[in-house]
């Protein structure tokens, strides 16, 4: 054999060897490829979001809404209740080949490559909308590699499983809009105050062109960076042929009506109790974060549907949109803690913040029926008790320390009790009062009612100079409207598992004595006159038709009405985010909140009279002399005292040169709920009949 021939065979065997690695490479190849994709067609996804979210559900166990990590809140639509029109929008501008490739549009990849790398830089994306999808629903955004991979994995799943449809449809719900808008039907009530199926031609362009960036894009933020991107869309449409050119000229010089930002959020279910329900799941029932994101479990809450529903529409209808007035409102069940209703704001999108928990605002005179409430129990004071309301320099701490407080309008009354002091919420009478009690006792007061705000035993906390949340005043205050007894504060009743397993129950209510009833009650009538004639919440009692006691409450920077019926415990603030001052007429925007919400929430509540303990004694005293009336005064108020604090001396202005017998057929010292119940004759005839 020659040298040649030799040489000749060896690169002959060489390529067929090459050969048969390649075939067996690639056999190998189409073998391992095979392999993945059985494994990834029987390999489940991860659960999607609806299915493992966790429910909130209300006080009939309707569900209200989910949770979610960043606490946002969706409403899915099926595809047919999506406009055809931004469907196309959306298919033009982000994935005109869905319906043909299998997950990736391998030659937009090419493309994209090869600008980025003459660019120099990342100018081109060529994610498919079931990428994008697939990231959306169980990736992060980060820019590693491991996450492409996954994201890869997550599309063939995906493609496998599910049909373009039912993709595509997962897309639309799943997309972020801007402003907290988390699909379609969110985005479209947002912008438009429409429904998906509603859009039209220039809208549907405007929302398909969001998702590409919704803080830049959007028509709220940069309108005209919104209207070029429309532009583009419209452009794509045409090029596509889902329209004219005539149709995409006459859209885009359509004038779009876009609903007013801030305009508040009918479509999300009490998100700011969602929230804070959230926070006590976690923060005192050991169960974690993952677990109430994915752990399908049920929440059973303490929230009345009906009750939450008025709350809203008395917030939507009492302030004013145009300004960035915040406000509050949380309402308790005194007989059992139970949370009824709670909004923390004005618009949750705008500002999720929930102020009804924020411990920072000044209560104001709100905070005085804590302090009469100490000087009644005491029994050192009574509804008659008299100070001199004059401008007055008060002396504390072993006299080292002054305070001189003033009336609001520099309006002093003179010699007053304190049922009158309350109505026209004085200060002298205020501070006078809590200098005769001790601050410190104030303190332990408003601590055992449900005050956990650090409080300063000072005499300025009379005036509610001390910072406390909306929650703590309503708390407190029904203890007052339940007889002196405190129930815990509840807001979540039982949790279950995704398959009914008990997981928390709350322990039923059982309630702690915080002052005798007697001396509640007492309050509570002292505190009714706030709404009579003369009082500071005068103005909204013709708003409110049945018995009601409460307090104002007004600091420059916070506006407060606290009160309660037999039923509910309601308080109500609001005041600027920045510290800014609030003008008169906006401080007094709380009490017409207040009005509404407790005649709505309690419409189909027959109206009670507060129920008399024992221990009360109602008697007929001269208002002039604060003495026990006789026949002989010309006029005559029944007053009603805690037993035992009752005037026993007869009033002797008046006398005519008789004896001085007691007004009325029996003694005026004997505690009779029956003629009390006569006396408000004229009062429950108001409630029933306006």
């Amino acid at each position: 054999m020659t040298r040649d021939s030799a040489t000749t065979k060896f690169p002959k065997r060489r390529l067929r060897l090459l050969f048969r690695l390649l075939m067996v490479s690639a056999l190998l190849s189409v073998l391992a490829a095979g392999a993945l994709l059985g494994y990834l067609y029987q390999k489940p996804l991860p659960p999607l979001g609806d299915d493992v979210r966790s429910r909130l559900l209300d006080s009939r166990g309707n569900v209200m809404t989910t949770f979610t990590t960043d606490g946002r809140s969706r409403e899915p639509v099926e595809l047919k209740q999506i406009s055809p029109l931004l469907i196309k929008a959306t298919l033009a501008v982000e994935d005109r080949k869905f319906y043909n490739h299998i997950g990736f549009d391998l030659k937009g990849m090419g493309r994209a490559v090869l600008a980025n790398l003459e660019a120099g830089r990342r100018t081109q994306g060529a994610s498919t909308l079931t990428q994008q999808l697939a990231r959306n629903l169980y990736l992060t955004h980060e820019k590693t590699w491991t996450r492409k991979g996954k994201e890869a994995l997550y599309t063939l799943q995906l493609e496998m499983k599910y049909t373009k449809d039912e993709i595509l449809n997962m897309y639309l719900n799943e997309i972020y809009y801007g402003h907290g808008a988390y699909g379609i039907e969110a985005a479209a009530r947002m912008y438009f105050g429409k429904a998906a199926a509603d859009l039209n031609l220039a809208e549907s362009a405007m929302l398909a062109g969001v998702p590409k960036g919704p803080t830049y894009y959007s028509p709220y933020n940069h309108l005209d960076s919104a209207l070029k991107r429309q532009g583009i869309i419209l452009a794509a449409m045409v090029d596509v042929g889902d329209i004219t050119q005539a149709q995409a000229e006459e859209a885009a010089k359509e004038k779009l009506k876009l609903r007013p930002q801030g305009q508040k959020d009918t479509t999300v279910a009490a998100p700011y109790f969602r929230d804070y329900v959230r926070g006590l799941v976690i923060d005192t029932l050991n169960i974690t974060s993952d677990e109430l994101d994915r752990g399908g479990l049920n929440v059973y809450t303490t929230l009345d549907p009906d009750m939450q529903q008025a709350a809203e529409a008395a917030v939507e209808q009492g302030m004013d949109h145009s300004s960035e007035l915040e406000t509050a409102l949380v309402s308790v069940d005194p007989r059992t803690g139970y949370v009824k209703a709670m909004v923390g704001g004005t618009n949750y999108r705008s500002s999720p913040f929930n102020h009804a928990l924020a411990k920072t605002r000044q209560p104001g005179s709100s905070f005085k029926p804590i302090m009469y409430l100490t000087a009644l129990a005491s029994k050192e004071m009574t509804g008659l008790s008299v100070f001199n309301s004059q401008p007055t320099l008060f002396h504390y701490d072993n006299n080292r320390k002054t305070y001189q407080p003033r009336n609001f309008g520099d309006k002093y009354l003179g010699e007053i009790n304190m049922q009158q002091a309350i109505a026209a919420s004085d200060n002298i009478y205020a501070v006078n009062t809590i200098m005769k009690i001790g601050a410190d006792k104030v303190a332990a007061m408003a601590a055992a009612m449900g005050i956990n705000s650090p409080l300063h035993n000072v005499p300025s906390l009379a005036l509610g100079t001390s910072p406390v949340s909306p929650l703590e005043m309503a708390s407190a205050f029904a203890v007052i409207a339940g007889g002196g007894v405190k129930q815990p504060v509840t807001a979540v009743l039982k949790i279950t598992d995704a398959s009914g397993h008990l997981l928390y129950e709350a322990p039923q209510p059982q309630g702690q004595s915080v002052v005798e009833p007697a001396a509640a009650y007492v309050l509570t009538r002292l505190m009714e006159g706030v709404f009579e004639s003369g009082g500071t919440g005068n103005r909204v009692a013709s708003m409110i038709k049945r018995p009601v006691a409460g307090k104002t409450g007004t600091t420059d920077t916070d506006g407060w009405m606290v009160g309660f019926t037999p039923e509910l415990s309601t308080a109500v603030w609001v005041g600027y985010d920045k510290g800014r001052d609030i003008a008169t007429a906006d401080g007094r925007r709380a009490a017409p909140i207040f009005a509404q919400f407790t005649e709505k929430a309690l419409e189909n509540v027959p109206p009670k009279i507060f129920p008399i303990p024992e221990g009360v004694v109602s008697v007929y005293v001269n208002p002039q002399s604060g003495k026990l009336a006789t026949a002989d005064c010309p006029e005559k108020k029944l007053e009603t005292f805690i037993s035992g604090t009752e005037p026993t001396e007869y009033c002797d202005q008046h006398s005519t040169g008789g004896t001085g017998s007691p007004a009325g057929d029996s003694s005026p010292d004997a505690a009779d709920p029956a003629k009390e119940d006569h006396s408000l004759w004229n009062n429950i005839k108001r409630w029933w009949m306006n």
